[in-house]
């Protein structure tokens, strides 16, 4: 599996997609963060993008 994700768009960019593989690594480098920082965020405040950004920002 590659690391490039340049042609990688998500089948809903508002929302994050938990149980595809490379959804996670997307977003995990579109959010700066590991997949278990994502996977807690998403368990915190649920899968919309702007939610999980605001809670992996609140983080630092």
């Amino acid at each position: 599996m590659t690391d490039d994700l340049s042609h990688f768009k998500p089948l809903d960019p508002g929302r994050i997609l938990a149980d595809d593989p490379l959804e996670l690594r997307y977003w995990c480098q579109q959010l700066r963060c590991s997949e278990a920082q994502l996977r807690d965020a998403l368990f915190q405040v649920g899968d919309h993008v702007t939610a999980v950004r605001d809670h992996l920002a609140a983080r630092e």
